[in-house]
């Protein structure tokens, strides 16, 4: 999974896409390197940290957390960025993995 449960909430690998026409959460992908992101586009340019506001706004509306509760802890300038959600590990996971059709928190 593209997602990790840690004592003070869900670390989340994803895959941004920006100028992607639309903000979404795409599903899961694998990539060559066989480790699981979450694959999420946003119409936000990456530019200024635009891109990676559109994700942590994102993020939260799609788990019904504040969006403090999303940061970004690494990645800032690549397609690949990891964020923290701030709150219990096991309930975010499990909204996760409903939002992208996968049944195994």
């Amino acid at each position: 999974m593209p997602w990790r449960i840690r004592p003070d909430g869900l670390e989340v690998r994803v895959r941004v896409t920006p100028r992607g026409g639309r903000d979404a959460v795409d599903g899961v992908e694998t990539l060559s390197d066989g480790k699981p992101v979450l694959k999420v586009r946003v119409r936000a340019v990456p530019e200024d940290g635009a891109a990676n506001e559109g994700v942590r706004r994102l993020l939260a509306k799609a788990l019904k957390v504040p969006a403090s509760a999303v940061s970004l802890e690494a990645g800032a300038t690549a397609r690949l960025k990891t964020f923290l959600i701030s709150g219990e590990g096991g309930p975010l996971a499990a909204a996760l993995a409903a939002l992208t059709g996968r049944d195994d928190p």
